[in-house]
């Protein structure tokens, strides 16, 4: 099982760090990531291998809001997310 994590704001030092921090803190595997910095707004996905996670996907986004609490973080299960961008 897999999810996808996006995370939008402006850029500031150590978001990836702190995002992949709180993914490692619940067991969740980063498998995949892109980021970009547009102007001074910061734009990134990640897919995390979710199979041994330790706490709920609620739990993961209210974890990696704390730690960049300015920023937008949307946190999706894979099967929920592939259906919504089905065409």
């Amino acid at each position: 099982m897999k999810a996808v994590i996006t995370v939008i704001g402006k850029d500031m030092v150590g978001i990836l760090a702190k995002v992949s921090t709180a993914c490692a803190n619940a067991n969740a595997n980063v498998v995949e990531v892109t980021q970009s910095v547009m102007d001074k707004y910061f734009a990134m996905i990640m897919l995390v291998d979710i199979n041994g996670l330790n706490c709920s996907l609620e739990e993961l986004k209210d974890s990696i809001e704390k730690t960049v609490p300015t920023m937008t973080v949307h946190v999706m299960h894979e099967d929920i997310f592939n259906s919504m961008h089905r065409i």
